[in-house]
């Protein structure tokens, strides 16, 4: 039974920083993500890692945002700067098991997600 479970949310000032944690079953994970929805608006992809530690942004957190995991794969990581406004929205762990980042269009798990307000 694959669990994600997230933390590290709260609320911010714009120029803050926060850092997310995603806690995961001991598995071994093609890909692992970070998403975001925000109000009225769809889910989003903000950064994705491979099983390698190759990774992949969203346009508007480039140089922002950092994913990273640690070895174990039982941990993923979203080091958020210089946060804005726009960052607003539950962020989401996903991750997948079958296929490497750009070959996944489907995550097959999913944590609850956690709050990130900025103002």
């Amino acid at each position: 039974h694959v669990q994600l479970v997230e933390s590290g949310g709260g609320s911010v000032q714009a120029g803050g920083s926060l850092r997310l944690s995603c806690t995961a079953s001991r598995y071994t994970y093609s890909c692992m993500a970070w998403f975001r929805q925000a109000p009225g608006k769809e889910r989003e992809e903000v950064a994705t890692i491979d099983s390698d530690g190759t990774t992949t942004y969203e346009d508007s957190v480039k140089g922002r945002f950092t994913i990273s995991k640690d070895n174990g794969n039982e941990r993923l990581y979203l080091q958020m700067n210089s946060l804005k406004p726009e960052d607003t929205g539950m962020y989401y762990c996903a991750a997948d098991v079958r296929y490497e980042c750009a070959m996944t269009i489907v995550y097959s798990y999913w944590g609850q997600g956690t709050q990130v307000t900025v103002s």
